[in-house]
């Protein structure tokens, strides 16, 4: 399945959506997650207040976004897997590409500080996981066409994929290893 690239306009919306996310984190981590204000982050964006409006539905959605992002990283990295994968073959591919892709990017720490921060922030990103676990395990399921528990199967894996994954970034967190 080929995508077809973004129009201008999208690209735009990308870019604006992305200048919104990047100034809020910022905001987040200095002035904190409950005292920074949309206005705010519309203002550091460079953007209106309208306009983070027709993007995000508040602060607490902006940060909740980054875990559907999240979820997407996971469907594109079990999709990715060669069809002659087994099960565990995707897991195990699945869990290493998303948590290095994580750990890549600049942000993640910055993110994980002021979900330890701030119980709202917190509760935010944990308000959208299941949705993420829900569609992780319809990639899943994709795969497990074949097999009679594949439901069940599916639910597992995503289950122990966002389990295995929160357990590593817990760790490399703490320890404050670069990878």
């Amino acid at each position: 399945l080929v995508s077809s690239p973004m129009t201008l306009q999208e690209r735009k919306q990308q870019f604006v959506r992305d200048a919104i996310w990047d100034a809020a984190i910022d905001l987040f981590d200095v002035k904190g997650f409950d005292a920074t204000t949309v206005d705010e982050i519309a203002r550091a964006a460079g953007t209106s207040r309208r306009s983070f409006f027709r993007y995000f539905e508040s602060k607490s959605d902006l940060l909740a976004q980054g875990v559907v992002s999240y979820g997407t990283s996971l469907i594109n990295a079990i999709d990715g897997c060669p069809a002659d994968y087994s099960l565990s073959d995707v897991f195990r591919s699945t869990v290493l590409r998303v948590a290095q892709e994580s750990v890549a990017h600049q942000r993640t720490r910055k993110v994980m500080a002021i979900t330890e921060r701030y119980p709202a922030a917190r509760e935010a990103q944990l308000a959208r996981v299941a949705e993420v676990q829900d569609r992780v395990a319809e990639a899943f399921a994709k795969r497990c066409r074949n097999n009679k528990e594949g439901e069940l199967d599916a639910h597992v894996l995503a289950g122990l994929t966002l389990s295995m994954l929160s357990v590593a970034y817990f760790f490399w967190f703490r320890r404050g290893t670069p990878d």
